[in-house]
């Protein structure tokens, strides 16, 4: 991206209530067959549509022809049985009936190309997609074939190494993964799970981002939240060896956290993703405060790498507040480009 602060949206985005439920993860489609694939190309359009308005640089699909982030690319994957389930814990933080691995793992074809040439089609502007990071897709899993996270890992991560060089070649501009499991699992994150995050994006030419978050606004995620005490810290553990690291950049929330903004000098490097919406209100931020998160963050990263963004997908926001977050967004980023360019033309 050459435009200073370049916006976008961490990833999902509120779908029409004529195509599911509103407000709610994992809501059943209420179209069928042609008429659902007409329907999810429109909400497409019309997310895209509501990005631009609203002014976000960098668009996304937000979403719209998928059910959950995770589990419906998983979905259309050999190996995993989604009439088998089991209530497992994700993240360690919530029951959820989750499919079962039973074979090998494998994708006999792409999931996600077909939509990302259908957005590519609509805009000129930069596009971001995003995939489920290997560690994330195993926390979402009952595995009673490999018997090991780190084995299925791996095998995930060929997967989506495979899914994204097709999106690569689709014209995506930004691959990014999803891995919030990165702010639970800090010793197989690591051991290994960084390693299966850069097999993920082997080879690829394209911009890599990883997005690390305390989670949508739920009530599951919201109450956790509250145990984390003043202090968020738990981005200090993954830092370091992120920093090292082949992705490009990282994808964090800061706004309304405890987030002491100073580890980001921990990456001080990579470009960042600044989350200056918080996800987990209905209050749309106003474009000051949007500012003010930026400016904070740019004590530790270099104005050319810092990308505002939301915390977190807002899938389960009405439409309209989402809209509102991302006009703030827009707004709060061109106070503070502004005075950027200000300095620099004095």
């Amino acid at each position: 991206m050459k435009k200073l602060l370049p916006t976008s949206s961490a990833g999902s985005l509120p779908k029409p209530s004529w195509l599911a439920e509103p407000e709610t993860l994992w809501s059943p489609w209420k179209l069928q067959g042609s008429e659902l694939v007409d329907g999810k190309h429109d909400a497409l359009r019309i997310s895209l549509h509501e990005q631009q308005t609203a002014g976000v640089d960098i668009v996304s699909d937000g979403e719209q022809t998928r059910q959950h982030f995770v589990t419906t690319f998983i979905e259309h994957l050999n190996g995993v049985d989604f009439e088998n389930r089991k209530t497992v814990k994700i993240r360690d933080r919530y029951d959820a009936s989750v499919p079962t691995v039973v074979g090998p793992v494998s994708r006999t074809k792409s999931v996600f190309v077909e939509d990302a040439k259908f957005l590519r089609q609509q805009t000129s502007q930069p596009i971001k997609w995003a995939l489920p990071g290997p560690m994330t897709m195993i926390d979402t899993l009952y595995d009673d074939h490999y018997k090991s996270r780190e084995k299925l890992a791996w095998e995930f991560a060929k997967i989506l190494n495979q899914e994204a060089k097709e999106l690569e070649a689709a014209g995506v501009d930004i691959i990014q993964f999803d891995e919030p499991a990165f702010n639970v699992f800090f010793d197989d994150v690591n051991d290994w799970g960084i390693a299966c995050l850069e097999r993920a994006i082997e080879g690829l030419k394209c911009e890599t981002a990883v997005h690390i978050c305390y989670g949508y606004g739920i009530k599951a995620n919201t109450d956790w939240k509250k145990t984390l005490g003043t202090e968020w810290r738990q981005y200090e553990e993954v830092f370091p060896k992120l920093q090292k690291s082949n992705i490009d950049i990282i994808s964090l929330e800061c706004q309304n956290s405890h987030v002491p903004i100073e580890l980001l000098e921990l990456v001080r490097g990579k470009k960042i993703m600044v989350g200056a919406i918080d996800v987990a209100t209905n209050t749309i931020e106003t474009p000051e405060e949007v500012a003010k998160t930026l400016r904070e963050a740019l004590k530790y990263v270099d104005a050319d790498k810092l990308y505002p963004c939301t915390n977190c997908g807002m899938a389960p926001l009405p439409r309209d507040i989402a809209n509102g977050k991302l006009n703030a967004l827009s707004k709060g980023a061109e106070l503070v480009r502004n005075e950027l360019l200000a300095v620099n033309v004095a």
